[in-house]
């Protein structure tokens, strides 16, 4: 037999037979889970909220009763906004600090993904690499060459000078004769 192909040590009639028994002990833990959690809850609400009498009570005794737990609620509503208040400001707070921590970190980092290069390749790169770190930088510069048009070009001179020749009547009476 090859390391692929393994034997197994149940037969597949043994493996549906455990597997049957303990899907039927899932379900039965289930609902014993369910039923624990119902009684659970009833004798939590029974310890926290005691039973009304409201037989015999004259109207303004069940106006002050209803005034007293319009109160309760209140005070429980207040208690349940601050908590909501605080974890709301906590997650902000852990929102602020992870994001700092990934700018620590470097951010957010992108999966590589691998390149197959051949031998021959990888050594033809290296070698390039070594071969032109070796080579002349001043091989590499482009050489310029200049216009003779440019080189016979006279300077006009300093331009202040011509604005100063020229300003006033002198330089309209230069213009007008030339």
């Amino acid at each position: 037999m090859s390391e692929g192909q393994k034997k197994t040590k149940y037969s597949a009639t043994r493996r549906l037979l455990l597997k049957q028994k303990l899907l039927k002990k899932a379900g039965v833990l289930l609902v014993q889970e369910q039923s624990n959690k119902v009684t659970e809850r009833e004798s939590t609400l029974s310890e926290r909220v005691p039973p009304l009498k409201l037989s015999g009570l004259s109207v303004q005794e069940l106006q002050e009763l209803c005034k007293e737990l319009h109160r309760k609620c209140d005070t429980v509503d207040e208690a349940r906004y601050d908590i909501e208040a605080k974890v709301l400001k906590n997650e902000k707070e852990l929102a602020d600090l992870n994001a700092k921590i990934n700018e620590l970190k470097g951010g957010k980092r992108p999966n590589l993904k691998r390149v197959k290069k051949s031998a021959d390749a990888m050594l033809g790169a290296l070698t390039e690499a070594k071969l032109s770190s070796k080579s002349d930088f001043k091989s590499n510069l482009k050489t310029v060459k200049k216009d003779k048009k440019e080189e016979e070009k006279v300077d006009p001179g300093d331009w202040r000078k011509n604005v100063e020749s020229m300003s006033g009547m002198e330089g309209r009476k230069k213009l007008f004769n030339s």
